[in-house]
């Protein structure tokens, strides 16, 4: 029997974007948090990784957010500047 309530603010545009693709899943606002709440118990903890981005990973925010960086014409593109 479910009967607990657990209420949170949100941003208004993040809440109908999020709601929009809960939707084309086919899940509830509901039912989604209670998937997430499960996965929470299953995995002790967030079930996704949380941490600060390294000075690398910083930089190339900075500069790519500032319209620098490495630019690409495509994917096979960018594979291969990283060697892959």
């Amino acid at each position: 029997m479910k009967t607990a309530t657990a209420r949170v603010r949100i941003d208004p545009k993040v809440k109908a974007r999020a709601e929009r693709i809960l939707h084309d899943l086919g899940l509830s606002v509901s039912g989604a948090f209670e998937i997430f709440y499960r996965q929470i118990i299953l995995n002790g903890g967030l079930p996704f990784s949380v941490k600060l981005p390294n000075e690398t990973t910083r930089k190339a925010i900075s500069e790519s957010r500032s319209g620098r960086g490495k630019k690409f014409k495509n994917q096979d593109d960018l594979f291969e500047d990283l060697g892959l």
